[in-house]
Formats: structure tokens, C-alpha cells, sequence
């Protein structure tokens, strides 16, 4: 079996799933970085496809960036509010390290994060 890599963003602010936030995928060799994918979003704040399927599979060092900033932007206009948070963009760097499945997803707000492994 071989593992897969998934993430979702929630706003923890409004209590929902972050729609419409742009994640930046990254393969991470000898302190260079690698673009593998850009993804967004959709309503659940999970991608519409899995980050790494069990057929692109393979272990290493990798970072997604996620633009909190645009997507409070944006989120501050469609609620009349000033505040367009504190953070631009969250880097998450992380190793896959065996064949099992990893979830990275972030809890965000306009002045905090926090993140963690999943399954």
C-alpha cells in the first residue's frame, strides 16, 4: 500500500471551511524548492484532487504555502470588515517519511494558525 497526501483549510474565525484559498505545493531537494502543483480550495476548504495519490507517492521533504492573506483579503471585503489579517503567506514544511497516509491541514484566523499530522 502506498500512502497519499491530503490538506483542507477551516476558518476558524467563522467557523467554516476556508473556500477559495490558493495553496502552493512544493518538493523540497538539497534547500531547493520545486513547484509540484497549485491548487485552490473548493466549499468543504479541501482540494478538489489529492495533493500526492498513491500512484505519485514518494518520500521526502516538501512545503505547501498557503495564501492566507489574499484569501482574508478577500474574506474582509465580503464581510465589510477593515482587518485583512496579520498573515500573507503561511509556509508549512514538513518530511514524508514512510507509506501511510498524511493530512496537513490548517486552522486559520487573521491572527493565528495552527497546524498538525493527520491521517
Amino acid at each position: 500500500m502506498s500512502g497519499r497526501l491530503t490538506t483542507h483549510v477551516l476558518d476558524t474565525a467563522k467557523g467554516l471551511p476556508a473556500e477559495g484559498l490558493i495553496i502552493d505545493f512544493f518538493e523540497i531537494t538539497q534547500g531547493n524548492r520545486k513547484l509540484i502543483k497549485k491548487v485552490i480550495t473548493n466549499k468543504d476548504g479541501r482540494t478538489d484532487d489529492q495533493l500526492l495519490s498513491p500512484d505519485e507517492f514518494f518520500l521526502g521533504a516538501f512545503e505547501l504555502v498557503f495564501h492566507a492573506g489574499s484569501y482574508l483579503a478577500t474574506e474582509s471585503e465580503n464581510d465589510g470588515a477593515i482587518n485583512q489579517g496579520f498573515y500573507g503567506l503561511i509556509p508549512v514544511q514538513f518530511n514524508i517519511f514512510s507509506k501511510r497516509n498524511y493530512h496537513v491541514p490548517l486552522l486559520l484566523s487573521p491572527f493565528g494558525y495552527s497546524t498538525y499530522l493527520g491521517s
